[in-house]
């Protein structure tokens, strides 16, 4: 497993995984092999001249020396191409660079607002570009210089984009109608008259008592009867009947 499968999260898959183009390579390691091409250059000295001695010596060593930088070098610079991996998930986009020591940077699809994709004579025919990653206020958050298929990595990044987008729109999937209209609640039954637990000889039922009061409350009633004929909403007449009812309850 390479170190960029380590970082995913929960859910996140992989949709496109490139690097930079094996012509970067020849670019970063143009000193390396000029090392190489001077050792090269060195042995042919020595052939030619036919120098012995201690000057030899002295040319042999430093020619090795050379050699073994530069191919050193070599190593380094392929090493750290073969670590490279530039990955378009379907939450973000994933740049992984370094041997030993590891650098990831991260760009959130939702935060992306556009890419910026620009390839030369060469780029075309080789398939590599260069690729700014923008943000909503157009401010370049990361660069893939010489990226290997670059537009097909910039059009699976916006498709993974947009379909992100469409889960966060995606509206609820609504509920079936129902197959028939409801039936209305059935009306309450209207309660019932209460049923005189006797009834008279003569069929009417017989009269209730009236039920006591207290003084408080015989004294209440008596106030709002009093308030009621200040403002001329009953007669004195019916005030004084009320009033000899309501003291016959005590």
């Amino acid at each position: 497993m390479r170190y960029a499968d380590t970082l995913l999260a929960d859910g996140e898959r992989i949709a496109l995984r490139s690097r930079q183009h094996w012509l970067a390579t020849v670019i970063d390691a143009r000193y390396p092999w000029l090392l190489i091409l001077l050792g090269i250059l060195l042995i042919v000295l020595q052939a030619v001249a036919r120098t012995s001695g201690g000057i030899a010596s002295v040319l042999g060593y430093i020619t090795l020396a050379v050699w073994v930088i530069g191919l050193l070098w070599l190593l380094k610079v392929y090493w750290n191409w073969w670590a490279e991996d530039y990955l378009v998930t379907n939450r973000r986009v994933i740049k992984v660079e370094g041997i030993v020591n590891k650098r990831s940077a991260d760009s959130s699809l939702e935060k992306i607002n556009d890419a910026v994709l620009e390839q030369n004579l060469f780029g075309r025919l080789f398939g590599y570009g260069d690729l700014d990653i923008l943000t909503g206020q157009d401010v370049t958050v990361d660069r893939y210089r010489m990226l290997d298929r670059a537009p097909t990595f910039k059009k699976v990044m916006l498709n993974m984009k947009h379909e992100l987008e469409q889960e966060y729109v995606r509206p609820a999937q609504p509920p079936s109608p129902p197959l028939r209209a409801p039936a209305p609640p059935a009306p309450a039954p209207a309660a019932e008259p209460p049923v005189a637990s006797a009834v008279s000889v003569s069929g009417a039922a017989p009269p209730v008592a009236p039920r006591t009061m207290t003084a408080d409350e015989v004294t209440g009633t008596l106030a709002r009867l009093a308030d009621l004929r200040d403002r001329g909403a009953i007669t004195p007449e019916e005030y004084e009947a009320k009033k000899a009812d309501l003291l016959a309850r005590l």
